[in-house]
């Protein structure tokens, strides 16, 4: 679960020592490499390299599966205390137009997503908060939207942000990293089959909504939404004005920040170097 992504304060397993993983990373890259098969959109604007070839050892149906699950659970009992906001809400309805922008430029960066069933919704709560789910189930908390009054192109940002996680499968990755040490995965496990690792993703429990991602999964998740939101007419700068709220709300450093993640100053720098690349897609997009 991502606020932007560090609004959490649950621990997670993927956040154990790197290295416990270090020793066994080379064997388990060799095993899956061949199978890693991500490539950059041949078009792309910004740089962001490979996706992880780790994120292979765990199935992505499964892993969809398991989101799409506890994605019904929180929002029916989200319905149930009557914090789910209805399709007929004027917030909701917001979300669900920007999504629509987005959505159609999702496959050039992970072609699952056009057999994902997406969805959108709004809960009420004062957490400055929203993610999306492996799969395309995503969320918004009225607080979010509320605190930083946020605008359409600002929105569109932490849309594009939270869907790029799910689109380069970040969680993936990091829930195949902390399976794999915690179980002690076998090389042979990983060449002729996926072993224990195969029924992981069925056995989750709230660990999706507990990961934390990595400094450089955030800076990805940064570029490819900037990208993202560009191609469907939102303004590049918006990037940096929703960072320099957020950096405000926090006194300097943004609400509730983790030190594995990118500060608000250097997150402003990133962006404000990455706007130029994609200012050309926004125009082009505009004129469409």
């Amino acid at each position: 679960m991502c606020f932007i992504c560090d609004f959490k304060s649950a621990p997670s397993p993927a956040t154990r020592p790197d290295h416990v993983w270090s020793a066994r990373r080379g064997f388990l890259l060799a095993g899956t490499a061949a199978a890693a098969g991500s490539v950059l959109p041949a078009a792309a604007q910004v740089d962001v390299g490979q996706a992880s070839a780790l994120r292979n050892l765990i199935p992505a149906e499964e892993l969809e599966g398991a989101a799409n699950q506890q994605y019904a659970q929180m929002m029916n009992e989200a319905n149930a205390k009557k914090l789910l906001l209805p399709s007929g809400n004027a917030q909701v309805q917001r979300l669900r137009n920007i999504a629509r922008r987005i959505i159609p430029h999702a496959a050039q960066w992970n072609k699952r997503a056009t057999e994902w069933k997406w969805e959108v919704n709004l809960i009420r709560s004062d957490q400055v908060n929203a993610f999306c789910m492996p799969g395309g189930k995503i969320a918004f908390y009225t607080g979010i939207l509320d605190k930083l009054q946020l605008t359409d192109d600002e929105t569109a940002m932490i849309m594009g942000h939270e869907m790029a996680h799910a689109l380069r499968e970040h969680a993936r990755a990091r829930v195949a990293k902390s399976s794999a040490t915690s179980i002690g995965l076998s090389i042979a496990a990983q060449l002729f089959g996926l072993g224990q690792l195969g029924d992981v993703a069925a056995n989750l429990g709230t660990q999706l909504l507990t990961l934390r991602f990595s400094r450089e999964d955030e800076t990805e998740a940064d570029l490819v939404g900037l990208e993202l939101a560009a191609r469907s007419a939102y303004a590049p700068q918006a990037s940096v004005s929703l960072w320099q709220k957020m950096t405000s709300a926090g006194g300097g450093a943004g609400p509730g920040f983790l030190s594995t993640h990118p500060s608000g100053p250097n997150r402003i720098r990133e962006l404000e170097a990455n706007v130029p690349r994609v200012q050309g897609l926004y125009e082009q997009a505009r004129k469409g």
